[in-house]
């Protein structure tokens, strides 16, 4: 155990260095992999998604390695944890998602969307600390400024994701509704009316 930042116990984990290098020279020609065999375009809107969610959730490790509490770091600690489910949610095409319910991977199911808005109302019943519009960082506080970038990510996340399905890719519903949400949450946890 090493003593972390804000008084926090962290423990290190050893590295695992990968067998083969991460370097491979098969996304030298614009396509990269996605789940069960399958390649794809990087500038395909399912890539897209998929790296605005990657960015989300460092966005989230941001705000969480910034000196957040205890409390908030549970609850980022679980979004990450569905997020990366997610991921692997997106990284399979339509005709693989059967596939993909057989793997037992994890994925996004309306219990998380119920989840995201229970937890939003009860930060939201603590109070919230609004004057104006959203200046992210004013107060000082790294971890809210982390968590309202976060937010918008979150909502850019969403705007991709509705691109992906109206381009005729469905996204379920659940997954939709999950980065609308999730922006909401943010928005509150930013402006929480504690420290």
């Amino acid at each position: 155990m090493k003593h972390g930042w804000a008084g926090m116990d962290i423990e290190f984990y050893p590295t695992i260095v990968p067998a083969m290098s991460i370097i491979t020279g098969r996304g030298d020609l614009g396509e990269t992999d996605l789940l069960f065999g399958k390649r794809i375009s990087k500038t395909s809107l399912r890539i897209e998604a998929l790296g605005n969610v990657d960015e989300l959730n460092a966005a989230l490790g941001m705000a969480r390695a910034s000196g957040a509490n205890a409390e908030w770091i549970a609850l980022i600690d679980k979004l990450q944890e569905k997020l990366v489910g997610l991921m692997g949610q997106l990284a399979t095409l339509p005709e693989d998602e059967a596939r993909y319910l057989e793997t037992k991977f994890p994925l996004i199911e309306m219990t998380d969307v119920d989840w995201i808005v229970t937890e939003a109302h009860r930060y939201e019943a603590q109070g919230i600390r609004f004057k104006g519009w959203a200046r992210p960082g004013a107060e000082g506080c790294l971890a809210r400024a982390g968590v309202d970038y976060a937010r918008a990510v979150s909502r850019r996340a969403e705007r991709s994701i509705l691109a992906l399905h109206e381009s005729g890719e469905p996204v379920p519903e659940a997954v939709r509704l999950f980065f609308n949400k999730l922006a909401d949450l943010l928005w509150i946890l930013a402006r929480v009316d504690r420290d």
